[in-house]
């Protein structure tokens, strides 16, 4: 059973907890970015790009940077061209 808690981890080249503290910070800077999308709603003129600004910072960090490990060996992601249409 605890391999469930370790296998995710290890195929990112990550500990458990480094896995923990990777997941909470990305789930912080989503909640801080889905408070500007409400923000933004209520108010048109605030936060005007703070949404799209933290889904691309993040897609650069999870993305950009991942090294996932298939059959022990690390495997580096292919780059992807990403389009932004109205930003």
């Amino acid at each position: 059973m605890f391999h469930r808690f370790t296998d995710h981890p290890a195929s990112v080249n990550e500990t458990y907890l480094q896995h923990m503290g990777m997941a909470f910070g990305f789930g912080g800077r989503m909640l801080v970015g889905a408070l500007a999308c409400f923000m933004h709603g209520l108010f048109p003129f605030l936060c005007l790009t703070r949404g799209s600004d933290t889904i691309r910072a993040l897609h650069h960090r999870m993305v950009s940077h991942r090294v996932v490990q298939h059959s022990g060996r690390p495997v580096a992601p292919s780059p992807l061209k990403v389009v932004v249409a109205g930003d």
